[in-house]
């Protein structure tokens, strides 16, 4: 089981370098008991990762298993499942057109179906990294019970019941950003309809369709 959850973190962070939603930097995390979790190590590679390069530390930053130091933003990963009982997964991506939209004060707005189901998308007012206590508070608290919230100027937090459901509610984020960055270009967004969104969430927010996502990115990092 412990293996299985440490390939699904490796999958999911070299997905996530892929569709250059990572690069050097980003995290993701699987809490696997009430005080510990598996994280990518700090140094790692992000394209080249391997189960070696996944540490379990517990919520004090202290390493119980592995060969090198968590990232600096473990605390992030933390006060998110200190405060939600409900997550068992995070992702901290650094996506660039999510980020645009933040550093012009733009609000995230559901232009996409699949986006929809991140919407409305809560904004932490600050560009800091979550490296202590007292800031990831504050992100849990911008978070609240949200699957996701962007970080002004620097990314994006999704969180989930899996890694699978993180990681694909990272791209839909991403997807959705991106088509509302170029379709501002040319004029006004097109916006979903508030009856259109509370279908959408009912539709597409389903094991079914986060594997299907999940699978397709899978795809492109196989060997």
């Amino acid at each position: 089981m412990m293996e299985s959850l440490k390939q699904d973190l490796v999958d999911c962070i070299r997905m996530l370098e892929f569709a250059g939603l990572v690069n050097y930097n980003g995290h993701a995390s699987i809490k696997i008991s009430e005080h510990r979790i598996l994280i990518n190590s700090s140094s790692c590679p992000r394209n080249s990762l391997t189960v070696n390069d996944i540490c379990e530390i517990d919520f004090d930053g202290n390493v119980i298993f592995g060969t090198d130091k968590p990232p600096i933003e473990f605390h992030l990963h933390v006060g998110i499942y200190e405060a939600r009982s409900d997550v068992r997964a995070i992702v901290h991506a650094h996506p660039k057109w999510s980020t645009f939209l933040t550093m012009t004060n733009k609000e995230y707005l559901p232009v996409y179906a699949q986006g929809t189901l991140l919407y409305p998308m809560p904004v932490l007012e600050t560009s800091k990294s979550i490296n202590d206590k007292k800031i990831a508070k504050q992100l849990a608290n911008v978070l609240s019970d949200r699957p996701a919230a962007l970080l002004r100027a620097h990314g994006t937090v999704t969180v989930g019941e899996s890694i699978q459901d993180a990681f694909v509610l990272a791209n839909y984020l991403e997807e959705n950003s991106y088509r509302q960055y170029m379709a501002t270009a040319i004029g006004q967004p097109f916006v979903f309809s508030k009856k259109e969104i509370a279908e959408f969430k009912k539709r597409l927010w389903t094991p079914g369709l986060f594997k299907k996502t999940w699978n397709h990115f899978k795809a492109k990092i196989a060997p």
